[in-house]
C-alpha cells in the first residue's frame, strides 16, 4: 500500500490518496476535506487504505510522511501510556485520527516503510497523484 496526503494551504483544502496492489489486483482510492491539514490527510490516507482491506492482511505501508511512520513505530506507545499526551504534557495533535489508525492497524500485520517523496518512486508518485485528485474533487464540489 502506498498512501499520501496533500493540502493546498495548511490548513486548507486537502486530499488523500491510496494505491493498493497485491499480485494482479490493484485498487486506487482518494478523497478529501474542505478545511484540513497535510498531517490529517497523511493519516486519513493510511486509515482509508487499511479499512479497504477485506480481510486481515500482512501489509507494507509505504508513506513519505515521517510523521505517520514515526508516529506508528516510535511515538504511539508513549502517547497511549500518557493518555494521549505528549512528553511535555500537551494533548497529542490529531489524536482522533491516531486512535482510528491504531485501531484499524491492530487488525492487520503492518510494516511501516518511509520513502522519500517526489523522488521518482512509482508507488509514491501514484499515491501523490491520487491525493491531488482528492484535493481537486473537494475544491470543485
Amino acid at each position: 500500500m502506498y498512501a499520501d496526503g496533500a493540502c493546498k494551504g495548511n490548513p486548507g483544502v486537502g486530499g488523500w490518496g491510496v494505491w493498493l496492489k497485491s499480485g494482479e489486483h490493484e485498487k486506487s482510492l482518494f478523497g478529501g476535506e474542505k478545511l484540513t491539514t497535510n498531517n490529517r490527510m497523511e493519516l486519513m490516507a493510511v486509515i482509508q487504505g487499511l479499512q479497504a482491506l477485506k480481510k486481515t492482511s500482512q501489509v507494507k505501508v509505504y508513506t513519505d510522511s515521517s510523521y505517520v511512520q514515526k508516529g506508528m513505530t516510535e511515538w504511539l506507545a508513549g502517547w497511549k501510556q500518557k493518555q494521549w499526551r505528549t512528553a511535555d504534557k500537551k494533548p497529542v495533535k490529531n489524536a482522533d485520527l491516531w486512535q482510528m489508525l491504531d485501531a484499524v492497524a491492530a487488525t492487520h500485520q503492518v510494516e511501516w516503510i518511509w520513502v522519500r517523496g517526489h523522488a521518482g518512486n512509482a508507488g509514491n508518485e501514484r499515491a501523490d497523484a491520487l491525493a491531488n485528485q482528492g484535493v481537486l474533487t473537494v475544491a470543485t464540489s
